[in-house]
C-alpha cells in the first residue's frame, strides 16, 4: 500500500512538473491552432492567409500551359517570304511583321520588298496577297467619297506608307525626268492596270500605267482638259507645261493663259488650242512626247476644227 501511495504522489509531482513547466514550452513553440490539421499545418504554426493564397496562385500558374515566344523578325521575314513565293509574287522581302490572324484563324503578314511595293500575305492554299499602294490607293478614293468610310486592313510599315521611291522608280522606267515629291496608286485602268499619279516638283504631273507595251504616260495638263483631275499638280504648274510644249516653235513667246483639247488629227497628233496673255492665239499639233510639231496661227486656221475659239482673229489683230 506504500508503494501505491508514492507512485500516487510521484506521478502526481510529475504531473504537476509538466504543468508547471508549459508556458516555458509554449514561449519556445507556439500553441497548436485546431484548424492546423484543416490547414495542412502538421507543425503546429501559424499559416497567414495570404501565403496559402499565394502559394495556390504560384501552383495554378505553374499547371497553365506557358505562352509560346514571340517569333523573331527573322522567322517572320521567312515566312512571309515562303507565302509571297507560293502566290507567285516576284517579291525580295527585306522586313516583316506578323499582324495576326483573320477570323478564319489564317495567319497574316505584312512584307517590305527589296524593289517594289509592299504587300500583305494571308496563308491559305494559294496564299492571298495585297499590294499595299494598292490597297492605301482604295481607301484614299473611297474616302474622298466618305470621310468616315471603313478601309479594312491598310499597310502599316513605314517603309510601304511611302510611296515616292517605289512610284519614282516607275515614273523613270517611263521616261520622266522630273524630281517626284508624291505619288500613289489611285485607280485601276479598265486593262486592269494599276494607274499611278506622279507629282512633280514646280512642275505639272502625269498618271503613268504599265501596259503589256511598256509604260503609258499622260501628263496632267491634258488629263485636266479631258475633265480628269490630277491632285499634285496645282493649275499654275499645269499651265506652265505648255512652255516646254512649244519650246523651238514659233509658237514658244506665248504665255499660255488657257487652253482646250480639240481632238487628233490623221496622223495621230493631239491638237491644242491655246491663247495667249499677249498676242494671237494657236493651233498646236502635239506629239506622244508631248512636243508640238506643227503651229498655226489662230488667223490662218479657220479651216482648222471650225477655228480658233479662246482667241478671235479680230482680237488678236486689235492686240497686235
Amino acid at each position: 500500500m506504500f508503494h501505491k501511495t508514492l507512485l500516487a504522489v510521484v506521478g502526481g509531482a510529475l504531473a504537476l512538473t509538466v504543468c508547471a513547466a508549459q508556458p516555458a514550452f509554449a514561449q519556445e513553440f507556439p500553441q497548436r491552432d485546431p484548424s492546423d490539421e484543416a490547414s495542412g499545418n502538421i507543425r503546429g504554426e501559424r499559416v497567414q492567409p495570404g501565403r496559402i493564397n499565394e502559394r495556390e496562385g504560384r501552383e495554378e500558374r505553374e499547371r497553365r500551359p506557358r505562352p509560346a515566344p514571340e517569333p523573331t523578325p527573322e522567322e517572320n521575314r521567312v515566312a512571309a517570304q515562303a507565302l509571297l513565293t507560293a502566290a507567285n509574287v516576284g517579291c525580295q522581302v527585306t522586313e516583316a511583321a506578323r499582324l495576326g490572324v483573320t477570323a478564319q484563324q489564317a495567319l497574316t503578314f505584312e512584307a517590305v520588298c527589296a524593289s517594289g511595293p509592299g504587300y500583305l500575305a494571308v496563308a491559305g492554299t494559294p496564299p492571298q496577297t495585297f499590294n499595299c499602294l494598292e490597297l492605301a490607293g482604295q481607301a484614299v478614293t473611297t474616302r474622298e467619297r466618305e470621310p468616315a468610310a471603313n478601309v479594312g486592313q491598310q499597310c502599316t510599315l513605314p517603309v510601304n506608307q511611302n510611296a515616292v521611291p517605289v512610284v519614282g522608280t516607275f515614273a523613270r522606267e517611263a521616261g520622266i525626268t522630273c524630281t517626284v515629291d508624291q505619288a500613289a496608286a489611285f485607280a485601276m485602268s479598265l486593262a486592269g492596270n494599276l494607274i499611278y499619279e506622279v507629282g512633280c516638283a514646280d512642275q505639272d504631273g502625269y498618271w503613268i500605267e504599265k501596259t503589256e507595251a511598256g509604260w503609258d504616260v499622260s501628263p496632267c495638263f491634258d488629263l485636266i482638259l479631258q475633265g480628269d483631275k490630277c491632285r499634285f499638280s496645282t493649275a499654275a504648274e499645269s499651265t506652265g507645261a505648255w512652255k516646254t510644249v512649244l519650246a523651238g516653235t514659233e509658237a514658244a513667246p506665248c504665255d499660255v493663259q488657257q487652253a482646250r483639247r480639240v481632238g487628233r488629227d490623221a496622223q495621230g497628233l493631239t491638237v491644242y488650242e491655246v491663247k495667249c496673255v499677249v498676242g494671237e492665239g494657236y493651233f498646236a499639233r502635239v506629239d506622244a512626247g508631248t512636243k508640238a510639231q506643227r503651229i498655226h496661227p489662230c488667223a490662218q486656221a479657220a479651216h482648222i476644227g471650225g477655228g480658233c475659239t479662246l482667241t478671235t482673229v479680230a482680237a488678236a489683230a486689235t492686240t497686235e
